[in-house]
């Protein structure tokens, strides 16, 4: 066994956006890592985030030996990738990494070009895999994805889905891949309680067409049309929250948008989420409503199925607002069977997806890797 696989390794982890799933996942594995004894260091976008990513990252910040950088990236390919790319360079060089492990599309090529002397690890979450190949710019990203496999030591995915995807749309790696569930943690199994003034249910999540924000407010009104008016708070911020708004307001939905919020303070503002995503790896949002306890209606996509174990066949099919309206209903007029649905859900997710276990494979990995590269 190589010297480098005994000592503590330094660890680096790229991404652009300190947003949503991803940075949690960060934040999580940044956590773990330093409790265990590694040197770890962030790379992450210069100007997106808002004020709760200045406070997570400030609240993170001594723990990182290797320090926290923060680089202007743009969300899509342009000139200021070289820029960019050449700071990312530099800062990988001076921290001596053994490990460069990119997130996301854009953090996942930064770390591949750039971490040449470290292993080189990539998470998708999601990222390029939900482009459709057949469009232009999907084309684009999954050719760069193809072309980036020979500098990919280790890929690790969040679902089996997402590896599935991977393989279906940019091939087999020759690079190790293992799929390692994202979990949480066992203070997050504390049960939240709808506040007294809680609508009827709570979206939580990032306002885009992605996550099927407007399918849900489509359904409202369908059941509105029926002579059931359901109440929503929908919690999070977004490129189409204006979009979304004005849609609510166009069919006499009556919703809330209180702006981005913490998970469990947002789950307190409704008596049942509604995950009406069109596309996803595994979702924290759904892993962390489990953990508390909360009545959740869910589509079939991603990873959602994986985490929902035998009881996948309550899921709904995506961009069906119809069938979300039916269950919406049926939900609120039998609340106690949709939380024993939940209570089942939270003891699946208690076993199954912990935080720990997600920290420990994802060490166990980078040492496997480093293995696996030294002896060819």
């Amino acid at each position: 066994m190589s010297t480098t696989a005994l000592r503590p390794l330094a660890i680096l982890h790229v991404f652009r956006a300190p947003v949503g799933g991803l940075f949690r996942h960060v934040i999580d594995l940044v956590r773990g890592q330093t409790a265990a004894g590694h040197r770890v260091g962030i790379i992450a976008d210069a100007v997106t985030g808002g004020a709760r990513a200045e406070a997570a990252l400030a609240e993170i910040a001594p723990l990182l030996a290797l320090g926290l950088t923060r680089v202007p990236m743009s969300r899509h390919l342009g000139l200021s990738d070289v820029a960019a790319m050449r700071r990312v360079a530099q800062v990988i060089q001076t921290s001596d990494a053994d490990v460069v492990h990119g997130h996301g599309a854009k953090g996942g090529a930064y770390a591949r070009l750039a971490g040449a002397r470290a292993l080189r690890a990539y998470t998708p979450h999601g990222g390029s895999l939900h482009f459709d190949p057949r469009t232009p710019i999907g084309f684009v990203y999954l050719t760069l994805e193809r072309a980036l496999l020979r500098r990919t030591d280790l890929i690790l995915f969040e679902s089996a889905y997402a590896r599935e995807v991977y393989h279906a749309r940019i091939g087999t790696p020759a690079a190790r891949v293992q799929v390692i569930h994202n979990g949480v943690a066992a203070a997050e199994f504390a049960p939240v309680t709808p506040a007294t003034e809680a609508s009827d249910v709570v979206f939580v999540g990032e306002l885009r067409r992605l996550k099927g924000v407007d399918v849900l407010i489509q359904a409202l009104s369908l059941l509105g049309a029926q002579g059931r008016p359901v109440s929503a708070t929908i919690v999070g911020s977004g490129p189409e929250a204006a979009e979304f708004q004005a849609l609510a307001r166009a069919r006499g939905v009556p919703a809330t948008f209180p702006g981005a919020l913490p998970a469990r303070d947002a789950f307190a503002r409704g008596r049942l989420l509604v995950v009406p995503s069109r596309a996803e790896s595994l979702p924290y949002i759904v892993l962390e409503a489990a953990a508390a306890g909360i009545p959740m209606l869910a589509t079939k996509v991603g990873g959602i199925p994986e985490i929902f174990g035998p009881d996948r066949e309550k899921l709904l099919p995506a961009g069906d607002a119809a069938s979300l309206a039916a269950a919406i209903r049926s939900a609120l007029a039998d609340p106690t069977a949709a939380y024993a649905s939940a209570q089942a859900l939270r003891e699946r997710v208690r076993t199954e997806f912990n935080a720990a276990t997600m920290v420990d494979g994802v060490l166990a990995a980078y040492r496997a890797a480093i293995e696996q590269a030294a002896v060819r």
